[in-house]
């Protein structure tokens, strides 16, 4: 097979797997996994070059590991030293000591139980901190808790790099080995950290002085992969050298460009590099193993559980908060499979095994987390009792307000909005996750509880009967649904006004029930104008009839955009656009009138006709389209594509 055919079997088999398993809102490693074993020896056999592709995507480790040291930061260990040396350092050797323990007992060797006990202790940073972050809960007690386990697991990959494979030694020669590769380490890392900050610093800006990016990418490389290679001519690993060089570039001012310009190639090299782990992968052997997958994953679970459970129970958290952080630790993470390509001379058998246990628990992980809740309360009598308070010191907050706002958020925009309030004299709740802002502001005077504004409990205690408005504070559309669906259940009355990002979410939110949605970006658009507008001459009166008349027409002149490569996201893919067709010679809207067109079954609208240097805001239904003119659709991308053949070829 050519390099040719092996890039486009790989990309034609990735794209639509990965984007399959994101729509499903899975790890998209699991989809490069998938086809890994899909076109691998064991099923299909679509690839024979597999040896040269495993020596192309060892570079998706070194780019993972200078990712991790890019994020590495010692005020930040230090202010989560007693959870990253403590939960997440007895964490890690608890698993490989019960891991060695019972393979010993299996009368397996020692030194394979340390191996697999260091890739079953990885969790997913990757997939926990996102449903963290979707869940707002990276400052509770329990998130807090993961973040340091996480911290601490991404940081023992480093060593473990190192020790997994002198494992495969003889015992008498690997002490000896052991200890030469942790001098060496132990030395490059000094001479690298003491020499090289400065030498970094001053070099990038070198660099960035030529003010060229594709010059800052190409450097970025030199120094990922030139110390890479320097800690591997040590007798080191590659990706020890590159945790390094992101460690250094942590500490300067281009550590955020750095971080950007390294995304593309890691993310696609960590593709590959997971294809090639799933290659591995023999369906048929997986088959006749089941129920030792079966024992392994249910192994792994339970053991992980209680291990994180206990020992954070231990070190003072609550049942509730130690249930929590057992649960969401439990599964397995994208570190195991790095680490696991490490170990030699496993056997088969063991290797398909812990491989489909990891998959696996990856694939289950994000439904433990979305059912951690009702197992905690099941299970834990205490939480009721929390939770009871909780509601009872919500409700004892908002008991002698009457006619008041229900705040779903204390940010900066919530703290904002709440002086406005407290200026014309109108009483307020605001409701927040974040315990350190709640303590501190209630502390300043602030009428501000702790609470989740999601649950239909909470804004019943903060007043959600006796209130005259609630404002979602945060452009978090999945929360503005929850409470919209709160408030429609208990009163739909009620106005709900709720800030969003942008325009994309304002006909879902008007439609669930929602009296104003206010997107950021065309709030900020409209000061721009009126700032502009007052500076180049124009009246203030009609500045702020201008910007009365926009708002009054629920932002609709300024909706949608015209997009550029800089816009092309993802998550940006069905938001409304401008787009602008010119009617050339032949052009088949030539002579007909808007009403005619009936681009409304399109699902567009006309935005504006440039005609003859004359632009039109509010083109009429009458007006008849003339060669040369220039129309601008406003619209989804299917629905503006479909607007533009009905203009051009009808």
């Amino acid at each position: 097979m050519s390099a040719l055919s092996l890039v486009l079997l790989l990309l034609g088999a990735s794209v639509p797997a990965v984007v399959i398993f994101r729509r499903f809102n899975l790890p998209p490693v699991l989809g490069y996994l998938l086809v890994g074993s899909v076109i691998g020896p064991h099923a299909l056999n679509l690839m024979s070059e597999i040896d040269s592709m495993e020596h192309l995507a060892e570079f998706g480790v070194v780019f993972l590991m200078f990712s991790i040291g890019l994020e590495f930061s010692l005020p930040k260990l230090y202010a989560m030293k007693r959870i990253v040396f403590g939960l997440g350092l007895l964490q890690v050797l608890a698993t490989i000591v019960v891991a060695t323990a019972l393979t010993v007992l299996a009368g397996v060797g020692w030194q394979l139980g340390l191996a697999l006990g260091g890739v079953l202790a990885m969790s997913s940073t990757a997939v926990l901190t996102k449903l963290l972050t979707e869940r707002m809960q990276l400052n509770t007690a329990h998130g807090r808790e993961v973040m340091g386990v996480l911290l601490f697991q991404d940081l023992a990959v480093v060593p473990l790099l190192v020790i997994i494979p002198s494992l495969n030694q003889p015992p008498e020669k690997l002490a000896l080995l052991l200890g030469v590769a942790l001098l060496k380490a132990v030395v490059a890392l000094a001479l690298i950290l003491v020499f090289g900050q400065k030498l970094v610093r001053k070099w990038f800006t070198f660099v960035a002085r030529a003010k060229s990016s594709e010059v800052f990418v190409l450097n970025v490389l030199l120094i990922t992969l030139g110390l890479a290679t320097l800690t591997q001519l040590a007798g080191l690993s590659l990706a020890l050298g590159a945790f390094v060089a992101g460690m250094l570039i942590s500490e300067t001012e281009y550590r955020l460009q750095v971080e950007e310009d390294i995304k593309p190639f890691r993310d696609v090299l960590m593709g590959l590099f997971f294809v090639t782990i799933g290659v591995k992968l023999d369906m048929h052997i997986v088959v006749d193993l089941w129920w030792q997958v079966l024992l392994g994953l249910l192994a792994l679970l339970a053991l992980k559980s209680l291990i994180v459970g206990l020992l954070s129970w231990r070190l003072g958290a609550s049942p509730g908060n130690a249930i929590r952080s057992a649960l969401w630790l439990c599964a397995g993470g994208e570190f195991g499979f790095v680490l696991l390509g490490e170990i030699a001379h496993m056997p088969i058998e063991v290797e398909q095994v812990v491989l489909t246990v990891l998959v696996l628990s990856m694939l289950i992980a994000p439904f433990i987390v979305q059912h951690s809740e009702k197992l905690v309360v099941r299970f834990v009598a205490s939480e009721w009792l929390m939770r009871s308070m909780h509601l009872t010191q919500i409700a004892a907050q908002s008991m002698a307000t009457e006619r008041h706002a229900i705040l779903c958020g204390f940010g900066r925009s919530g703290q904002y909005l709440a002086r406005f309030l407290g200026q014309e004299e109108v009483s307020y709740i605001a409701l927040d996750l974040d315990p350190d802002r709640v303590r501190e502001a209630a502390s300043g005077g602030e009428s501000v509880v702790f609470g989740d504004a999601g649950r239909k409990e909470a804004l019943i205690a903060a007043g959600l009967m006796r209130a005259s408005v609630v404002i979602v504070t945060m452009a978090d559309t999945p929360l503005a649904e929850k409470v919209l669906h709160h408030v429609q259940s208990l009163r739909p009355d009620l106005p709900v006004v709720i800030r969003t990002a942008d325009e994309r979410d304002m006909a879902k939110l008007t439609k669930a029930g929602a009296a104003e949605v206010v997107p950021e970006t065309l709030e900020a658009s409209l000061m721009l104008a009126s700032h502009a507008l007052a500076l180049v001459g124009v009246p203030m009166n009609r500045v702020l009839k201008r910007i009365r008349l926009v708002r009054a027409q629920r932002y609709r002149l300024l909706r949608g955009f015209y997009r550029g490569m800089s816009d092309r996201k993802e998550d940006d893919s069905q938001q409304p656009r401008l787009h602008s067709v010119w009617l050339g010679p032949g052009a088949a809207a030539i002579g007909e009138s808007l009403a005619e067109l009936g681009l409304e079954a399109c699902g567009c609208e006309i935005s504006a006709i440039r005609r003859r240097g004359i632009r039109s805001i509010e083109p009429a239904p009458e007006t008849r389209l003339e060669e040369g003119d220039v129309i601008v659709v406003l619209g989804e991308p299917g629905a503006v594509m479909a607007a533009e053949q009905r203009l051009l070829q009808n």
